[in-house]
């Protein structure tokens, strides 16, 4: 069985691949997702993100450094560079990362960055000036989830 720390380093190599397939089998059946634009998603919803944001990512880029596990727990930093697709805006993402493992899989993944950084990235102006707020944040929430529906809808 492979140690925690390398499910991680799976887990990154595939996605820094747009392998969303590899990415998922990291991840437990009844795992469960958090991330400040997303938020709370279950596994079928996790599953669907990452091919939606495989599918769609564009000039994209990723780093991984600091994986740290232990047999509960784990964390990591990545950051991403790719294009905005709704805007043609380019992002730099940085990511900490955080896991809880059952059984060799990951079952809890938590991502965590600063969602008003990401804003003025991808949005620009508008970005700037409300991505701090929580109307702009409640907005792009929406968006994403809505975004997501739609493609699970479509496959």
């Amino acid at each position: 069985m492979q140690s925690n720390k390398e499910v991680i380093e799976k887990f990154y190599i595939a996605f820094q691949k747009l392998d969303w397939l590899g990415m998922i089998s990291c991840y437990h059946d009844e795992v469960f997702f958090y991330d400040p634009v997303f938020e709370n998603l279950e596994a079928g919803q996790v599953r669907s993100m990452w091919q939606m944001l495989c599918h769609q990512a564009k000039q994209f880029s990723l780093t991984y450094k600091d994986i740290r596990a232990d047999k509960e727990y784990g964390s990591c930093k990545w950051t991403a560079k790719y294009t905005f697709s709704r805007t043609g805006r380019e992002v730099v993402n940085h990511v900490k990362a955080n896991f809880k493992f059952q059984n060799g899989k990951i079952i809890e993944h938590m991502d965590d960055f600063d969602l008003w950084r990401w804003s003025r990235q991808a949005l620009g102006i508008s970005g700037w000036v409300l991505g701090w707020s929580p109307f702009m944040k409640k907005r792009i929430r929406q968006m994403a989830k809505r975004n997501l529906e739609k493609f699970m809808k479509s496959e």
